[in-house]
C-alpha cells in the first residue's frame, strides 16, 4: 500500500470530523472553532495532523451571550475540498493495490 497516501486518509479524516464539529456547534453559545494545521509525514512523504489549533477570536453577541464563532461557510467549503483530497488519495491506494496485484500474479 501506499503509505503516503495511507497516512494523508488519516490526516483528511482528522480535517473532516474538526470540521463537522465546528458546523454541529455552530449555534452552541460560546463555541470556539477549530482548525487543522498539517505538516509533511516522515521523510518529507505524505501528510499528517501537525495540531488541531482553537480559535480565540470573539464570536457574535446574540441575547447577551457570545455566540459561536464558526463560519459556516468556510467549514463546508472545507469539507468539501477535504472530500476531494479523500478520493483522490483513496484513488491512489487502489491503484496502487491493482498495481501490487498484476505484478503478484506475474510472478506466480
Amino acid at each position: 500500500m501506499s503509505e503516503p497516501n495511507v497516512s494523508a486518509l488519516s490526516a483528511l479524516g482528522v480535517a473532516q470530523q474538526v470540521s463537522a464539529n465546528n458546523i454541529a456547534n455552530a449555534d452552541t453559545d460560546g463555541f470556539k472553532a477549530s482548525s487543522v494545521a498539517f505538516e509533511s509525514g516522515p521523510e518529507g512523504e505524505g501528510v499528517r495532523v501537525a495540531d488541531i489549533r482553537r480559535s480565540t477570536s470573539a464570536g457574535p453577541f446574540v441575547d447577551g451571550a457570545e455566540g459561536s464563532n464558526t463560519d459556516i461557510g468556510r467549514d463546508m467549503v472545507d469539507m468539501i475540498s477535504t472530500g476531494h483530497a479523500f478520493s483522490a488519495n483513496v484513488a491512489a491506494v487502489r491503484a496502487s493495490e491493482e498495481m501490487t496485484g498484476h505484478l503478484l500474479d506475474m510472478i506466480a
